[in-house]
């Protein structure tokens, strides 16, 4: 028996980073002018990695780099960017370059770009489409934001109930108007309602003259075209779905939104809710001083209001303070322990509630279990703390009062973190929002009012 030696290669962090070097190449070519080396080096690039290198430079830089490459911006790459790169490259743009960028994407796509543009530059972009496409687009328009008649695209492949498989090769072999990408066939009833689909390997592996309908999938599900794009992301995530029909109020198929728009969707309110859980809005990492500096000063504001609140009621227990000095050391570790308790226990929460895994009917059940980590973690603690302020200074009760703070601190550490966003969430408010903040002050004022006032109960 031969012994095959297969070298495992490890796991890299760069794995789809841009290559070393890349991006200082790309920028001598745009210092030096050179368009042919500049239009070389970026076509092997996908279109995301030309997006990832566009946010990688500064502003300056990136408006030479788009007056060299003139007319050979692709609508993918706009696709690609983030918002505030994207609005700042849109700005940029002359009309024309811009109306040639977008004209061959799909319907979706164009009009993701174009939803936030202004009037004047949305009618470049529309004139420069082909009439269905435009007529698409503008209904897509008529929808509110953030629902899946946004996201949808108008781009499908349908076939009436009566056709067989071999109909429907032939038609999708001779027709010039399909989608770029599809995975279904959808099947629909002469009112235009879809009654199921076929999948695209279950078409080529059937036999010509099998009925459509023999081989179609009846358990699919379609998606109401007001449905939010936060549901749609969820049903995608939850049913395992590559494709769904979009139907408006009769019925009637629309559209379809595929796995990358869905799952684009849940990445986006994924990492909004991370970022609203550090106190920051749509910040990124391609935005100005003043701007970041702008979005970050409301939170932090409110964390100095906090701040006093914490600071009051240490004062209340100023003369506590003076009597005994290592109170002042050992404050701190109570208030922190809490903090990131109670940072663990939203940040479960939250993620819970927006993949729909904490309802009403397990809400009583989740509490209770926080309760008890809570607690838990917190006779755990109370040992290890108690033990460490016996040592530290000598005073046994001072252990004790430590030790009691500590197990009153993390139980309501695990309650506030649970409780906090359910009650936002009852309000309508984003349970991501200010969570954080609420939590916080709650363990800090808990923290330092239960440790001081058993150090004056009991040691005074």
């Amino acid at each position: 028996m031969t012994d095959l030696n297969i070298e495992q290669q490890d796991p890299s962090d760069d794995a789809y980073v841009l290559e070393p070097g890349i991006v200082d190449s790309v920028l001598e070519m745009v210092e030096a002018g050179d368009r042919a080396h500049l239009l070389t080096l970026l076509e092997p690039l996908h279109a995301a990695d030309v997006a990832d290198l566009l946010e990688q430079i500064s502003p300056a830089e990136r408006r030479a780099f788009l007056t060299l490459l003139g007319t050979e911006i692709d609508g993918e790459v706009l696709s690609e960017l983030s918002d505030g790169v994207r609005e700042e490259v849109l700005e940029y743009l002359p009309q024309n370059i811009l109306a040639d960028a977008v004209k061959d994407l799909e319907t979706d796509d164009v009009v993701d770009l174009i939803e936030d543009m202004e009037e004047p530059q949305q009618e470049v972009v529309l004139d420069a489409l082909e009439d269905a496409d435009r007529i698409a687009v503008e209904r897509a328009l008529q929808y509110p934001e953030e629902t899946a008649g946004r996201l949808m695209q108008r781009e499908l492949v349908m076939a009436p109930t009566h056709w067989t498989v071999g109909q429907a090769i032939d038609y999708l072999r001779t027709a010039d108007d399909l989608p770029e990408r599809y995975y279904n066939v959808m099947i629909v009833d002469p009112r235009m309602r879809p009654v199921g689909q076929v999948p695209l390997g279950k078409l080529m592996s059937s036999k010509r003259d099998v009925p459509l309908t023999a081989i179609m999938q009846d358990d699919f599900r379609t998606i109401p075209v007001l449905q939010s794009e936060e549901d749609v992301a969820y049903a995608f995530n939850q049913y395992h779905m590559v494709s769904a029909p979009v139907v408006d109020e009769d019925d009637r198929l629309v559209g379809v939104i595929t796995i990358d728009d869905a799952m684009g969707v849940l990445d986006e309110n994924a990492e909004e809710d991370m970022m609203l859980l550090a106190g920051l809005g749509d910040e990124s990492l391609t935005d100005r001083v003043i701007e970041t500096t702008r979005q970050r000063f409301p939170w932090l504001a409110a964390n100095l209001v906090t701040a006093f609140l914490a600071s009051m009621v240490i004062s209340l227990f100023s003369t506590t303070i003076q009597s005994i000095v290592a109170l002042a050391v050992l404050m701190p570790i109570v208030a922190s322990m809490g903090g990131n308790a109670g940072t663990q226990s939203l940040t479960v929460a939250v993620r819970a509630m927006a993949t729909k895994d904490l309802t009403g009917a397990n809400v009583w059940r989740v509490i209770r279990r926080e309760a008890l980590v809570g607690l838990a973690n917190g006779l755990v603690f109370a040992v290890i703390v108690g033990g460490v302020g016996y040592f530290w200074f000598g005073q046994p009760m001072l252990g004790v009062v430590l030790g009691l703070a500590m197990v009153a601190n993390l139980l309501v550490a695990g309650l506030a973190g649970i409780l906090i966003p359910i009650g936002m969430d009852k309000l309508g408010v984003d349970p991501a929002l200010a969570s954080g903040t609420f939590v916080t002050t709650v363990t800090d004022v808990v923290g330092f009012f239960a440790f001081l006032a058993l150090a004056s109960a009991i040691l005074l």
